[in-house]
């Protein structure tokens, strides 16, 4: 099983990221939960380490199995992921989609029993959030609490400045986006960008987005 994956990120797209591993020849995919996609944006053609979970899928609900992994940036994140995928209704894909957000919120989330906060993720109804309440309390709670630990292997995301990136953010939120993915975005985008207003960053954030999907 292959539990840690090194090598230089590639590209970026539709929850799935292509690490190159030059030494052994091969590129290697690896599907991503909804919310590390944005924080791995900075880091296009650089070092990076994931924390791999192995599985066989069945594309076509049959007998032939695809081996697949997917990657998080920190072994908590991993483990997060597992328990997760231990909830009835819950499978590795809708697992993905449903983790628009990073593991702590949505652990903190479960240990406060907050189904009106779960409701928001994507693929996941009333029903299923009172059925992860009810299922997960009290067993995901050391993964609710801060700490940096959840980012050491991956550039850390700091929150927008006051100025010109806080008038970004309300910019993005402005244009339909998200406010947790717009300040994500912004963070991420910012340290490299060399924009000086808020114009310039929101259009930074836009070209990044761009060449994900090249």
């Amino acid at each position: 099983m292959i539990t840690r994956l090194s090598g230089t990120l590639e590209q970026v797209r539709e929850g799935v990221a292509e690490v190159a591993q030059p030494a052994l020849g091969v590129v290697r995919q690896v599907l991503l939960p909804a919310y590390l996609g944005p924080r791995l944006i900075a880091r296009l053609g650089e070092p990076v380490t994931l924390h791999t979970l192995e599985y066989l899928d069945s594309p076509n609900q049959g007998a032939s199995f695809v081996p697949r992994l997917v990657g998080f940036a920190h072994p908590a994140e991993r483990e997060f992921f597992e328990v997760f995928t231990t909830v009835k209704g819950i499978g590795t894909r809708k697992a993905l989609r449903a983790l628009a957000v990073e593991p702590g919120e949505i652990a903190r989330a479960i240990q406060s029993r907050d189904v009106r906060a779960l409701q928001e993720l994507p693929e996941i109804g009333k029903r299923l959030a009172e059925t992860i309440v009810a299922e997960l309390h009290g067993k995901v709670d050391r993964f609710a609490l801060p700490g940096p630990e959840v980012r050491v292997d991956l550039k850390p995301v700091r929150p927008p400045r006051d100025g010109f990136e806080e008038e970004a953010v309300a910019a993005l939120i402005a244009l339909g986006e998200a406010k947790s993915d717009a300040e994500r975005m912004v963070s991420a985008v910012s340290p490299r960008s060399g924009a000086s207003t808020a114009q310039e960053l929101v259009a930074a954030v836009y070209a990044a987005r761009a060449a994900l999907v090249r």
